[in-house]
């Protein structure tokens, strides 16, 4: 618990996803209710039984970033760093007159350089040991992604990587307002990045039948709350936020998104992959955030649901809500899983969703569930299927992610006054 003496705001956003580049480009295919799912092209998998997922759109990091050292980054990585630079770029920050010491990075990713170790693993099979990258283990750490962020823009503050699966950019996000509120920067950039459309990536998911099989029709496959979902999908992207003390925000007369105000993160302590049956861990993760934000339930007007598209966690987080939001849940508040257009990016997913909770605030504009034809009978509230919904009264959201090993995370912004 904190005093709030300092005040968070959200001043930029860089957002990678399967539309390609850029958050406007995001945010008007979801308001159009477009799917970002098609064929996997990046990697071979005509052996696989799974060929689809969210693959980045038209993604060259050669137009971003250096080429020269873009060979000695994982694909993960070049997706933060240009995630990133898209986000500085639209906080309007100059860096150069920034007090270094007070600028942070918290960056994570689930998995890592997934591709590099396979591609590594590959060369010593076949040639021996000694043709490894000398590149190898600084391309595939999980920080690598923090440690090129903090290089590029000279950030010499606290910096560091958080793992928790699908929880990942959430509990990056969530640390690094703690981190301004308790004085330790001023200025934090963070979120999470991923790029797990791999042959082992895709083969693993698959293998523990979390995946859509719907080869025939991928933009279908991504079905939250519906009757008829068989898994989720995977996806690569990143999703990257500037994060900043108010005063100094302000100072400099820097555009705002909104005010970040509430972070609750718990853990289910039940299974390595299913959540809490009765939703017990998203529960008190949703609870921990309002009583963070100061707020009640009904002061939260919409909530991106991790709503993955799996049998158990789309039931779970459906009850959690119930539990946390009472009769208001099915009376007002608004509910939409952006992954059924989007896929799951995993570990970036909490900031590429918390990306799309201040553009509701700013917009006005709830983007909608693709997909849901079929309700399943124990998701009952309002999804919001089909059709974006103007909704001019979007004051406070909330976003929740939930990972693998029993991680929550549920973050709560709310208009800037």
């Amino acid at each position: 618990m904190n005093n709030k003496t300092r005040r968070v705001v959200v001043t930029g956003m860089g957002v990678l996803s399967p539309f390609g580049v850029g958050l406007d480009l995001f945010w008007d295919n979801l308001v159009k209710g477009n799917s970002g799912i098609k064929p996997i092209t990046i990697i071979d998998l005509h052996a696989h039984p799974v060929k689809f997922g969210g693959e980045c759109t038209g993604f060259d990091p050669d137009l971003y970033l250096d080429r020269k050292e873009n060979k000695k980054m994982d694909r993960y990585t070049q997706l933060a760093m240009v995630a990133a630079i898209e986000a500085v770029k639209d906080s309007g920050l100059d860096m150069s007159k920034e007090d270094a010491t007070r600028v942070g990075v918290y960056v994570g990713s689930a998995s890592g350089g997934m591709a590099t170790m396979e591609k590594n693993h590959a060369v010593i099979m076949e040639k021996g040991p000694t043709k490894c990258s000398p590149f190898t283990v600084p391309m595939m750490i999980v920080d690598m992604a923090a440690g090129r962020i903090s290089i590029q823009f000279n950030a010499k503050g606290p910096n560091k990587s958080i793992v928790t699966a699908c929880a990942t950019a959430s509990h990056c996000l969530g640390d690094a307002f703690r981190t301004i509120v308790y004085g330790d920067a001023d200025i934090m950039i963070a979120g999470g990045s991923e790029a797990p459309l791999t042959t082992l990536g895709m083969a693993g998911f698959s293998s523990a039948r979390t995946l859509s099989r719907r080869n025939d029709e991928p933009e279908k496959a991504s079905r939250p709350f519906d009757k008829d979902r068989d898994g989720f999908v995977m996806s690569e992207g990143a999703g990257i936020f500037v994060l900043e003390e108010l005063e100094h925000a302000l100072n400099r007369g820097a555009k705002i998104y909104g005010e970040f105000v509430g972070y609750g993160a718990t853990g289910d302590a039940n299974d390595i992959v299913a959540p809490c049956a009765d939703g017990d861990g998203a529960a008190r993760a949703m609870e921990c955030a309002l009583r963070d934000a100061g707020m009640n339930p009904e002061e939260i007007q919409y909530i991106n649901a991790h709503g993955t598209s799996t049998s158990l966690g789309d039931i779970a987080e459906t009850i959690a809500v119930k539990r946390v939001f009472g009769d208001y849940a099915k009376n007002g508040l608004l509910v939409s899983s952006t992954k059924s257009m989007t896929g799951h990016a995993l570990g970036a997913a909490g900031a590429i969703e918390a990306a799309v909770c201040l553009k509701a605030i700013e917009s006005g504009i709830i983007p909608p569930t693709i997909n849901l034809d079929n309700p399943d009978e124990q998701c009952d509230l309002d999804y919001v299927p089909h059709q974006a919904r103007k909704a001019d009264n979007i004051n406070g959201v909330m976003s929740n992610s939930f990972g693998f090993g029993g991680h929550n995370a549920s973050l709560i912004f709310r208009r800037y006054q």
